[in-house]
């Protein structure tokens, strides 16, 4: 009504509209005052686009508690919604009942007990694929349970042995003098390779495999399989493997180093353990 003000009557255009003389006024005066949520809005707005659109309103408020902001949680979630700023949203996986069966290379001894009290305690690894075109990328990363941090990882073209192994070896490198962590898998042939084995017995670590065909047992990797693919891979157009094989990179440091999370008190996997281990 303000833009057709200039061309036609005001007081025809507020017979058309069925418009109070005094609530045109009152409103057009609004709309000439400071917006009092202009810098709560550019905090958000900063916050989210920093996390690469990947926070949801509960970790942007974390964020903002963390930087001295006292708002409420349904005031970010309603200025986000008002802003346009829609965080990815995973898609949820059918529930499987299955059991499965106990692995015949080593028993389920992690027995989906996902807790860990300190470093190096719990291992979980696993093999994830990703197609660009007519090619393939493979990851293994293995997780140390205690922080959910990705303590090394490997990128390459084939799931073979050397794949898993390397990751596995860059992960016992990291061990400090008395650690000896319980390594859990899938049922992977790669776990089940002599070279697998041989790698966890000269580190005094122990194995642990899921049952058959139960994703549930592994479920910490396979959540964080759908958290990285939705945040990266999912709603991005890689023209080259090459392309790919860098966001993995950036991804994989972006989380260990600064993606919150509200399990590890609203800070980081290195965060977290580097607080916790100075207490």
């Amino acid at each position: 009504m303000i833009a057709l003000k200039a061309d036609y009557r005001l007081d025809l255009l507020l017979q058309i509209a069925g418009l109070a003389r005094s609530t045109f006024f009152y409103h057009q005066a609004r709309l000439a005052r400071p917006d009092p949520m202009a810098e709560l809005k550019t905090a958000i707005t900063t916050v989210f686009e920093a996390a690469e659109r990947r926070y949801g309103h509960r970790r942007v408020h974390a964020v903002l508690a963390g930087q001295g902001w006292q708002v409420a949680k349904k005031t970010v979630l309603k200025l986000m919604r008002r802003l346009g700023l829609v965080c990815l949203v995973r898609r949820k996986k059918r529930y499987n009942s299955y059991q499965g069966e106990a692995g015949r290379t080593a028993p389920n001894l992690l027995a989906r007990d996902f807790t860990a009290t300190t470093p190096a305690q719990k291992w979980v690894t696993d093999v994830t694929e990703f197609r660009i075109g007519d090619r393939k990328v493979y990851l293994s990363p293995v997780m140390d349970l205690f922080d959910r941090q990705i303590i090394a990882y490997t990128i390459a073209d084939s799931p073979n042995l050397d794949l898993t192994n390397q990751s596995l070896r860059d992960a016992l490198a990291t061990l400090e003098p008395g650690q000896a962590p319980l390594v859990h898998s899938d049922q992977g042939f790669q776990y089940q390779h002599p070279s697998w084995q041989r790698l966890l017995a000269a580190a005094g670590a122990t194995q642990s495999m899921s049952r058959k065909a139960n994703c549930y047992d592994n479920a910490v990797i396979e959540n964080w399989f759908g958290h990285l693919k939705e945040e990266t891979f999912n709603h991005t157009r890689y023209l080259t493997t090459d392309a790919l094989t860098q966001a993995l990179h950036n991804y994989i440091h972006w989380y260990n180093n600064h993606r919150i999370s509200t399990r590890l008190e609203g800070l980081s996997p290195v965060q977290y353990r580097t607080q916790t281990l100075a207490a």
